[in-house]
């Protein structure tokens, strides 16, 4: 070969590879910034790598679809069999599909020798050996989620400046620990910990900022995970579940109009990716908490158009439990949030919230047979979630349904002139409340009890002790509107107008967009009520 075909030959190689890099650049801008060096070639490597980054996201069948492009590229590349491996599992939830993952991995070789024969590195065959503990292991799912957590330490300690090992061994603290909240273990500061000090070095790494979201995912530590949030969405457009993650401290710092806005670029995400067949849980999860943003905000004819939206998502998904159980729900938070009272016959199929709220909505309509049928039902329900041998913390529905029978039953009672067993209701359900993880989302009951307390204490002459009960549900969900409302009411009965006027100030701005007669009110008070 002459020197002038040899240079021409490195200068052809030199562009290529310039422009391969060019093109995973490209490839990568919309599911955020990682490296993954593995022992694959360059196509199955990029294919891999893009994988890796949505499965940081939570975009189970894209990243599924890029795992098994680098299975085609390379049958043997063990990593792909792993990634892929994760995808049918959230590990932030009880959901356990055992046999899917195993056979995944039972295609890369039929026992963990042979797939570890086929991992070249120490590091590569570190990841196998932790996916075998959570897929292959003895004992519980909690026992192999924490055997898979001890794994991912093992390999974090060999390799610690890795920032992919470092990514999977947070989110395996994240899972072994449970919910993130005030009285939560250790091991979702350390998991969020671990998460910033990737996001020091990467800022656009999918998995910091959102793992990190979910380590501070409560009212004490959201404003930590505030950055994340807003970094998150940013970097990762083409999955929904990352347009939708920000909410979750958007809405612990009740900033509506983030709520409302990331969950319609969520839902848009959903609806562009859905095919007939495939899971609706994205466009459901975003149709839900848009809807409670913009009744926050006041705006109920958006928050009517995401019924109709859920209705659509519902009618497509007949047969998905999940997107069923979220159509009444949005329907009884609009009932609830806006004040606009509508009952509903009672039958062994009305599930929890609409018995909530045609409980609520009886009392207020004077229908008070209705809303003891109601009682009756939500006291079974409750009674029968009790006795769920399962007692890990995603199975535990008994709490929520204890509280909406304390809070129909304490309104029943209020109304028939029971003032203390009414007031003792509704107290019981605070301590229930209290009981739980701090709030994190929507929430659950949709009708807050510490708020619905306040309101009650309130209307039979009260007002201080409305005040303490507004002011820690204000602490547990900020900004709420119902909240800001009555306490600024309180205080104006207790004589403090100084108070009431900052409660009456943060309202109007909430409103502003609105034609509501709460802005009207806030706005007459304010205007009578200037400082001087």
């Amino acid at each position: 070969m002459t020197a002038w075909l040899s240079t021409a030959l490195l200068i052809s190689i030199l562009v290529f590879n310039s422009l391969h890099r060019t093109a995973i650049a490209a490839e990568m801008s919309d599911v955020g910034s990682i490296s993954f060096p593995t022992s694959a070639a360059t196509e199955p490597a990029a294919a891999f790598t893009r994988g890796v980054a949505i499965l940081h996201s939570f975009g189970w069948k894209q990243a599924i679809a890029q795992f098994k492009a680098a299975q085609t590229l390379d049958p043997d590349f063990a990593m792909a069999y792993w990634g892929e491996a994760l995808c049918y599992n959230h590990p932030l939830l009880r959901e356990q599909d055992l046999q899917t993952p195993r056979s995944v991995l039972q295609r890369l070789g039929p026992t963990l020798e042979a797939r570890l024969a086929k991992a070249p590195t120490p590091r590569e065959k570190g990841f196998l050996l932790a996916v075998d503990a959570l897929f292959f292991g003895t004992g519980s799912y909690g026992e192999r989620r924490t055997a898979y957590m001890k794994s991912m330490r093992s390999l974090h300690e060999q390799f610690p400046n890795d920032d992919e090992v470092a990514a999977f061994y947070a989110l395996s603290l994240l899972s072994a620990a449970g919910p993130a909240g005030s009285n939560a273990s250790a091991l979702n500061v350390l998991g969020g910990a671990i998460a910033l000090e990737i996001s020091a070095r990467n800022p656009n790494h999918p998995g910091a900022v959102h793992y990190t979201i979910h380590a501070f995912d409560d009212p004490i530590h959201a404003r930590l995970a505030l950055p994340a949030a807003r970094v998150f969405a940013d970097i990762a457009g083409a999955v929904s579940h990352a347009q939708h993650m920000p909410t979750h401290i958007f809405i612990q710092l009740g900033m509506w109009e983030e709520v409302s806005a990331s969950n319609q670029s969520a839902f848009d995400v959903a609806t562009r990716l859905w095919e007939p067949g495939d899971a609706a849980g994205d466009m459901t999860h975003a149709l839900d908490w848009g809807q409670y943003g913009d009744l926050q905000r006041g705006d109920y004819e958006r928050a009517r158009l995401w019924i109709e939206r859920m209705k659509g998502v519902a009618q497509r998904n007949a047969g998905q439990t999940r997107v069923q159980n979220a159509l009444p729900r949005v329907k009884a938070r609009y009932i609830l949030e806006s004040r606009q009272w509508q009952t509903h016959p009672i039958t062994d199929k009305s599930s929890a919230v609409e018995l909530l709220a045609t409980g609520i909505s009886a009392v207020k309509l004077n229908d008070l047979e209705l809303a003891k049928k109601a009682v009756r039902r939500l006291k079974k329900l409750a009674k029968d979630a009790s006795q769920d041998t399962d007692t890990s913390y995603y199975a535990r529905t008994s709490q929520p349904l204890q509280i909406m029978h304390n809070e129909v039953a304490g309104m029943l009672a209020l109304a028939r002139g029971q003032r203390d067993r009414g007031l003792r209701y509704l107290a019981e359900g605070v301590a229930i409340a209290e009981s739980m993880r701090p709030p994190n989302g929507a929430p659950n009951p949709v009708k807050p009890v510490h708020e619905l307390y306040a309101e009650a204490l309130l209307e039979v002459g009260q007002p201080h002790d409305a005040i303490a009960q507004y002011e820690r549900s204000q602490y547990r969900m900020p900004n709420r509107p119902s909240s800001l409302l009555g306490l600024a009411r309180a205080y104006i009965a207790t004589g403090d107008h100084q108070a009431a006027r900052v409660q009456y100030v943060k309202l109007a701005e909430i409103l502003k967009n609105t034609d509501s007669v709460v802005l009207l009110e806030a706005t007459d008070y304010l205007n009578a009520n200037k400082m001087n």
